[in-house]
């Protein structure tokens, strides 16, 4: 699998694994899948970025969403980061134990 599938397999996977959790209202699409979007169809994993680490030993995995009222955005954001990591571990096992920074970015509230 090439760097470029892999990415794109660990957003997926990400975006389904978090998705569903209490609170979160919707995965908030970065402004070149909305562009895209208006092109072609929206793609899945929009709101989820990956980038591999600048040693290459790792991930950087960047979640931005929106919550729901009544759900404090800090426990959602805890959730949404310990769901994310365990996907993206289990993805990533078989290039053994890399390194995964998640970063979940709260932007709203409906």
């Amino acid at each position: 699998m090439t760097s470029q599938d892999t990415r794109r397999t660990l957003e997926g996977t990400v975006a389904d694994a978090v998705r569903p959790l209490p609170g979160v209202a919707y995965l908030r699409p970065a402004l070149t899948d909305l562009l895209r979007g208006a092109v072609a169809r929206p793609v899945g994993s929009a709101g989820v970025r990956a980038v591999p680490a600048p040693d290459g030993r790792g991930w950087r995995i960047d979640v931005k969403l929106t919550t729901l009222r009544g759900h404090r955005a800090v426990d959602v954001s805890r959730a949404v980061r310990d769901v994310a990591r365990t996907a993206a571990r289990t993805l990533l096992e078989p290039d053994g134990t890399p390194t995964i920074e998640i970063t979940v970015t709260v932007t709203g509230t409906l």
